[in-house]
């Protein structure tokens, strides 16, 4: 907040001045081909950074497959999209063995998991099978299958879309699942200004041209981690989990991974603005997109975005 009396103390510098500047290049691309969502692509780019992964909900059609694939193809990433349906197993995901008749065993053949960032569209209409196959892969970044262990590449990004759970044919992610997204968004309908630009041909090609590639990501990640956050400022995320916990407005608290989420993505955040400490306003930014979708109302004590504003209103910066 401007008037917050809270100073950050030894900032460290955290990343060469050139790759910073490269994700403006980045967020401009995706601003051509996702128009009139800054915040939308930034809040992307910062779960990106933060090692996390990203649950974007809202109606069919109003472009989350399309920041998928354009988020992808800018940062240099190999991608491969998986439409969950109602029919498709945890092998179609993960991978299966052959049997090879000349050497006589059976050989692993990788999924669609196995790249850099995989698309998981419309996720809830698969069944909770299916689902749970992703939950190794996106706490651990690796999978199991016949009692062995696969690595996933780095790094590892998992993009799932979902559609409004009142619509036919949708499941219900189990809390464990939602658990391991990092953040949830929700694109929108387009400002009528915007939406016109689209209908005339003004936006730029969906998949874009690759302005990095994965080891400056890698590199950027890095530098996410390494921001600075000062003692004040972790307990200030701290009392935000904790105030979580007792309020009556939620079945349950924010976990310990959901802290650690939320000062991942503020530093994240700090460092898409070029910053090498993280401030408050940084958490406060990140807080709603991190929290919401874990923080399930309790009956008729209501919840959603207007108790997380209550929260950042009632909670004291340190």
């Amino acid at each position: 907040m401007a008037g917050s009396s809270f100073r950050p103390a030894r900032p460290q510098v955290t990343a060469r001045p050139r790759i910073v500047a490269s994700l403006s290049e980045a967020e401009a691309q995706l601003g051509r081909i996702v128009l009139g969502k800054p915040r939308q692509i930034r809040l992307a780019l910062a779960c990106m950074l933060a090692r996390g992964h990203l649950l974007l909900e809202d109606l069919p059609g109003v472009g989350k497959t399309t920041l998928a694939h354009a988020l992808a193809r800018t940062l240099g990433l190999q991608f491969q999209r998986v439409q969950f349906t109602s029919d498709l197993l945890p092998a179609d995901l993960i991978g299966v063995s052959v049997f090879v008749r000349d050497s006589a065993e059976f050989r692993f053949h990788r999924g669609p998991v196995f790249a850099q960032v995989v698309l998981a569209d419309e996720i809830n209409r698969a069944p909770p099978k299916t689902q749970s196959a992703l939950l190794e892969a996106m706490a651990e970044g690796q999978v199991t299958h016949d009692g062995v262990t696969h690595a996933l590449p780095s790094p590892f990004f998992v993009i799932a879309t979902q559609n409004p759970l009142d619509q036919i044919g949708t499941h219900a992610l189990p809390e464990s699942q939602l658990d391991r997204f990092t953040m949830r968004l929700s694109l929108g309908y387009p400002d009528p200004a915007f939406e016109r630009v689209l209908y005339l041909g003004g936006a730029a090609p969906a998949a874009g041209t690759p302005v990095m590639d994965a080891e400056q990501v890698g590199a950027l990640q890095q530098a996410a981690a390494q921001v600075y956050a000062s003692p004040a400022l972790v307990d200030y995320a701290l009392a935000l989990v904790q105030a979580t916990r007792a309020n009556a407005a939620f079945a349950a608290g924010l976990s310990p991974r959901a802290g650690l989420a939320l000062l991942g993505c503020a530093r994240a955040w700090a460092l898409l603005h070029q910053r090498d400490m993280v401030l408050p306003e940084d958490i406060q930014a990140v807080f709603a997109p991190v929290a919401g979708h874990r923080l399930l109302p309790a009956g008729a004590a209501g919840g959603g975005q207007e108790a997380l504003a209550r929260l950042l209103s009632d909670v004291a910066i340190p």
